[in-house]
């Protein structure tokens, strides 16, 4: 049941998530969703704990209502992967 009110939560935008920016490599990050903000906080320190044991740098990390696109934004070369469904997206130009 938790899970049914969670996809309904992240449906209509009002799940919450982490959102984790790092400087090296640059990139953000969303973990989620989660059906409260207690529940997300609680997640942070096992996100910062495997970045920081990935080599990570600059990590930033905020809990907000969000439906984000992307689970994974890589700025460096412009690539852009969602992580999760290992989905590339690829620009209009040839």
């Amino acid at each position: 049941m938790k899970e049914l009110m969670i996809s309904l939560l992240n449906l209509l935008g009002w799940a919450f998530w982490v959102e984790v920016v790092t400087e090296t490599p640059r990139c953000t990050y969303y973990f989620g969703p989660f059906m409260t903000k207690k529940e997300a906080e609680s997640a942070q320190a096992g996100y910062m704990e495997d970045l920081l044991q990935e080599g990570a740098q600059g990590i930033t990390l905020k809990t907000k209502r969000c439906k984000p696109l992307y689970l994974t934004v890589y700025d460096e070369m412009g690539e852009m992967r969602d992580r999760k469904r290992n989905i590339p997206v690829f620009s209009s130009q040839p």
